[in-house]
């Protein structure tokens, strides 16, 4: 096919070229052969197209992120193609990490919810499995309507939805033609043609480098240590992630991972083959490590073997007294020899797929001198630890794993390290404060093994009735064993500061300064002041003669003179300095005139700053109560009721429903908000009932 292909194209020019000159009787555009051929290369493309686009999904995802002491939820979006008929999906790594959930739109538009079977890091690669809802017997009110539902969901056939299959990537040549296929930039399913421009890429650093580069998907997770990439330039965009990189024959021969300025990078389908099926089997791919980095020989003299780059102290390899500048001969009973940083890849894999606890014997060389050694190998371990939020103590940690423990220096992995701590909160009150990178090692004279073991004490802590109200942390820093005390809080219990009551006149001002007093005219010994710009209905204010339009010129007989825009708040200030239920007069300025009008002050009403407000972290919102100024600013009278949305995290469960801040909650489920405290309750009653919806009735 792909010869063929290439025999198309090369046919087209040549009879392109044939058209053009002096004395040609036939156009390209007219000889019934191109046309021919035109149709053949549109028939392999569609052919190759429609193998795949029917299997092709968009991948939509809710993931959490630690930041800030807290979780934050986000949406994200990528591709994915189903390879079985019931429903399992390969995509990549870096489009389900830390997922929460996943919603899949199938080529008929039609949107599954899908499950996370399992992730690998090293090579970027994940597997979703589709999980349609089924409504079951929910409306079954007797055992013979349920066990008929039963009989028949029992019936139902089993899914067989369509799918795609892997190729064989070894067979890849440069040249070859190539399709991706995706959804970029979250738009429906696309296709794109280019060539395959490499096909054993890796990243060796630095110019004329050859050390193989270890790649990172984020600070501490490396990639692609197995990996040499399927190069090639059908572009691909954000959202083209995880998508199938497809040959003619209409096989998937590469997954795709990297782009950007005309060149796509795939992993290839041999590589991901294997490692979907150990996902699909265990969850995850086991693997072996024995603690060696290699260099290739092309530029060290040698001829033959691998040169050990670095070792990992106190692992396998170490401990079986291989060093840095060995040069390794033979693993078990193959040769090794790797010349080229293309060559690495391929030797780190064939380790790898030694089974865990293996005794895996080496032939290296020292000093012109050929030893034996024997490397049991480990277990591989994750480079990230496990993460969460303890946002009653105000930061996130994670687990400490063996390569965190290395990169830190630390002396073992028990404990957990805190990741961010949230501005103001309590572990950043604290003092000493807790921040990013402090090992916690002890709570309340329990010690911390683990991020198990940690969460385990702070939920026995947290849910104790009373709560503790403080609670003593001892922690490393630097080398240094700190302790500290932390006063937990729960987001319920934060309250604004409030000023005491004041004075208060219920309108609002703007400064009048010189220029514009002269454009309204104002006498000259009263020029300057506050235009009244709105008077609040059901105020004393409002009782008053004071009109909109009026500009205050003095309080009882004190100049209320703004010198610029600084000085916007002299009339607040003035009246403050009063007493609730004085009546001052207050001189003004209306149409020219000079008038005294005396207006009764009352106390200061609660503005939104102030407002008692609740944070709900599971759903993602942030809820204040209504206060007068809400009220005015929207028109509502004391009959709506309810609490205002201040913030909808655009990933949270309350932002995905559609919830958005200005909102205001009336009611949830069959529950009424008319106040926060009510809205507290329903949510409690949520959070108890767990419910498989939840109706949110806005204003």
């Amino acid at each position: 096919m792909k010869l063929t292909l290439t025999l198309i194209f090369a046919l087209i020019l040549t009879v392109t070229g044939c058209a053009s000159q002096p004395g040609a009787t036939t156009t390209a555009a007219t000889d019934p052969g191109v046309a021919r051929l035109r149709q053949d290369i549109r028939r392999m493309i569609a052919t190759g197209r429609d193998s795949v686009f029917p299997a092709l999904v968009n991948i939509n995802v809710v993931s959490v992120s630690y930041v800030a002491g807290g979780e934050q939820k986000q949406r994200s979006v990528g591709s994915g193609t189903i390879i079985s008929p019931d429903g399992y999906i390969v995509t990549n790594y870096h489009v389900t990490a830390r997922g929460e959930k996943f919603t899949c739109t199938l080529a008929d538009r039609q949107q599954v919810p899908a499950i996370l079977v399992g992730e690998d890091p090293l090579t970027d690669l994940a597997v979703l499995k589709l999980q349609p809802e089924t409504d079951s017997s929910a409306n079954a009110t007797t055992s013979a309507e349920a066990a008929t539902t039963k009989a028949r969901e029992s019936s139902k056939a089993a899914p067989n939805y369509p799918h795609a299959s892997f190729g064989d990537s070894a067979s890849l040549q440069v040249g070859d033609y190539v399709m991706a296929m995706g959804s970029p930039f979250s738009l429906s399913r696309s296709v794109t043609l280019g060539i395959v421009s490499n096909t054993t890429r890796v990243f060796a650093g630095g110019l004329m480098g050859d050390d193989v580069q270890e790649m990172e998907l984020e600070p501490g997770q490396s990639t692609g240590l197995f990996t040499r990439w399927i190069q090639h330039d059908a572009l691909i965009h954000p959202g083209n992630s995880g998508g199938p990189l497809v040959n003619l024959r209409g096989e998937i021969i590469g997954i795709n991972e990297l782009g950007g300025v005309g060149i796509g990078y795939a992993i290839p389908s041999d590589l991901a083959r294997s490692v979907v099926a150990g996902i699909i089997k265990h969850g995850e791919v086991p693997r072996s490590w024995v603690g060696i980095a290699f260099k290739p020989i092309e530029r060290t003299g040698l001829t033959e073997g691998v040169l050990v780059n670095s070792v990992v102290k106190d692992g396998p390899a170490d401990q079986a007294g291989i060093k840095p500048g060995d040069i390794l001969l033979d693993i078990g009973v193959e040769r090794v020899t790797a010349r080229f940083a293309e060559e690495v890849p391929p030797l780190l894999q064939r380790i790898s797929d030694e089974p865990v606890g293996n005794t895996l014997p080496v032939l290296y060389q020292r000093d012109g001198q050929t030893h034996m050694a024997n490397i049991v190998t480990r277990a591989y371990e994750a480079d990230m630890g496990e993460r969460k939020s303890f946002r009653s103590w105000g930061f996130s940690a994670q687990g400490i794993t063996e390569k965190i423990a290395m990169a830190w220096g630390l002396k073992d992995q028990s404990g957990v390290m805190v990741t961010s701590d949230k501005s103001g909160g309590p572990a950043d009150r604290a003092e000493p404060s807790l921040g990013g990178g402090d090992i916690i090692r002890m709570v309340d004279g329990q010690p911390v093994k683990d991020m198990a073991g940690f969460v385990e004490i702070y939920s026995k802590l947290m849910d104790a009735t009373p709560a503790p109200e403080r609670v003593t942390i001892a922690f490393d820093r630097g080398g240094e064993n700190l302790v500290t005390i932390v006063k937990p809080t729960k987001d319920e219990d934060f309250e604004p500061p409030r000023e005491l009551p004041k004075a208060w006149l219920g309108l609002a001002t703007q400064p009048v300064l010189n220029e514009l007093a002269k454009e309204l005219k104002m006498p000259v010994d009263a020029q300057g002041g506050f235009r009244i710009t709105r008077i609040y209905p059901g105020t004393e204010a409002a009782k008053s003669e004071l009109k909109v339009g009026d500009v205050i010129v003095s309080v009882d007989a004190v100049r209320m003179r703004p010198r610029g825009m600084q000085d916007a708040g002299l009339l607040e200030t003035r009246i403050r300095q009063l007493d609730i239920g004085d009546s001052p007069a207050f001189t003004v300025v209306r149409d020219g005139e000079v008038l005294k009008l005396p207006a009764t002050l009352e106390k200061t009403r609660t503005t939104p700053a102030e407002a008692r407000r609740d944070s709900n972290g599971a759903f993602g919102l942030s809820v204040r109560e209504i206060t007068f100024f809400d009220r005015d600013g929207r028109r509502w009278d004391d009959s709506v009721q309810g609490v205002f949305v201040t913030d909808a995290d655009n990933a949270g469960w309350a932002g995905i429903a559609g919830i958005r801040p200005g909102d205001l909650i009336q009611r949830i489920s069959d529950k009424q908000v008319t106040d926060l405290d009510s809205y507290r309750k329903a949510m409690a009653t949520v959070a108890k009932e767990q419910p498989a919806r939840i109706v949110f009735v806005v204003l």
